[in-house]
């Protein structure tokens, strides 16, 4: 046990990318302990990654891709514009409420942070924003692109617990919106606090008018890509290539930015984005086979058992388990070494596995934003041109919403079973 933990720290803390370390830690143990099963490694790596679900997976992310490439960003920051650029800090309100819109769309907080930020954060400092307050509001409203429906890391999540990923996205859709609403009241406060300006806007029936039709091929997009799975028209699996298409028609025809060089470069950075992930897969079911051969989840069920904790107590020591793991994992491979430790510990104690997975999703998207891992932090410091510190700390009071959040659907599950009840 402290050979294959302990291998895996060293490598780890040397900075050997994750997929390595995990593939490495094992061959590692299977030399030292179990060579006769070395055999069987290549059959394990296989199966890690040989299932139909996974296939949403590169098609989530290249659809995601090609909206970027779309155009849809301006066009959702102009509706989002319209109706709380008035608001002192309306900027800010505008970043928050295109991270809620765009994370139904693109499901990467990832993609959210550079195709926002590459906008918004400029235009922010034009106007007198402070840089760490538009960078760091841009990083924490990010975070809901890992939550609200469709969600990467939801997918992931399903396939590692065996649980459907429809019932999934019903049960993230209103701890997602309640994180936004929560950021909204946050970026108010401060914003009369600090006295941030307001956007001169002019507003007319025929201008609301022309905004909301123009952006609403692009807002109905959520709607379709859960809708189709909830009503049983279509798998999630099929649901993200019906997304592909749609994402396709809207960049060719209807904004008609997207051309055929941008829809080929999509195709190739969505292979190398899904390569390295699928790549996490494998190596990390590879890692999690090794664990169980050494009865690592149950000692650690039976320990956190043996605790005797009420169910609410159990689910705050988890939580801080996972921002604490968060910080130091990204996101894919936490969301797969955590799930078969911590599931069965929370399904023992009476907790649903839709509650367990929205806590460890909202917990893993405080890690994206926090040093020294933290993806959202470096994609918003190309950007900003500032230290991830700094940004960090401008995020901090608004990664609060995650937090209290986790807290919320730890206390009230029903915050997460409600939505999926209605359909079950």
């Amino acid at each position: 046990m402290f050979l294959l933990l302990g291998s895996l720290a060293v490598l780890l803390f040397l900075g050997v990318p994750i997929a390595y370390s995990l593939g490495i830690s094992s061959f590692f143990y299977f030399f030292m302990n179990e060579p006769d099963l070395i055999a069987v490694l290549p059959q394990r790596l296989f199966a890690g990654f040989s299932s139909y679900s996974l296939m949403a997976l590169p098609l989530f992310i290249f659809m995601g891709m090609l909206m970027n490439e779309s155009g849809i960003t301006q066009r959702l920051i102009n509706f989002c514009m319209l109706f709380v650029g008035r608001l002192r800090g309306g900027l800010g309100l505008v970043n928050v409420g295109s991270s809620m819109v765009f994370g139904g769309i693109s499901g990467s907080s990832t993609s959210d942070t550079a195709s926002i930020g590459s906008i918004l954060i400029p235009a922010m400092e034009k106007k007198g924003y402070p840089k760490k307050f538009s960078s760091g509001i841009t990083v924490a409203s990010s975070t809901m692109g890992m939550i609200i429906p469709p969600s990467i890391p939801m997918v992931l999540y399903a396939i590692a617990a065996q649980e459907s990923v429809g019932a999934l996205f019903l049960a993230a859709t209103i701890p997602g919106l309640m994180i936004g609403l929560f950021q909204v009241g946050m970026t108010i406060f401060i914003a009369y606090k600090n006295k941030f300006p307001k956007e001169d806007i002019k507003i007319s029936l025929s201008i609301v008018v022309t905004e909301v039709i123009k952006s609403s091929y692009v807002l109905v997009m959520p709607i379709l890509i859960i809708g189709v799975v909830i009503l049983g028209i279509a798998t999630p699996t099929e649901s993200s290539a019906i997304a592909v298409v749609y994402a396709a028609v809207i960049g060719f025809f209807l904004t008609r930015n997207l051309t055929m060089k941008q829809f080929l470069s999509c195709v190739s950075a969505t292979v190398t984005t899904s390569s390295k992930i699928m790549m996490i897969i494998a190596l990390s079911q590879l890692y999690i086979w090794v664990l169980a051969l050494e009865d690592i989840p149950y000692q650690i069920s039976t320990f956190l058992t043996g605790l005797e904790l009420s169910p609410i107590a159990l689910m705050l020591l988890l939580g801080l388990f996972i921002l604490a793991i968060g910080t130091f994992l990204d996101v894919s491979p936490a969301i797969l070494i955590l799930t078969p430790i911590f599931l069965p510990v929370a399904a023992e104690a009476g907790v649903s596995s839709l509650q367990f997975g929205v806590l460890l999703i909202t917990g893993l998207a405080v890690g994206a934003c926090t040093p020294p891992v933290g993806n959202c932090l470096n994609v918003c410091s190309a950007i900003s041109k500032m230290g991830i510190g700094q940004i960090f700390m401008g995020a901090l009071p608004f990664l609060s919403a995650n937090v209290f959040i986790m807290v919320i659907t730890i206390f009230f599950p029903a915050t997460v079973l409600w939505l999926p009840s209605l359909l079950s």
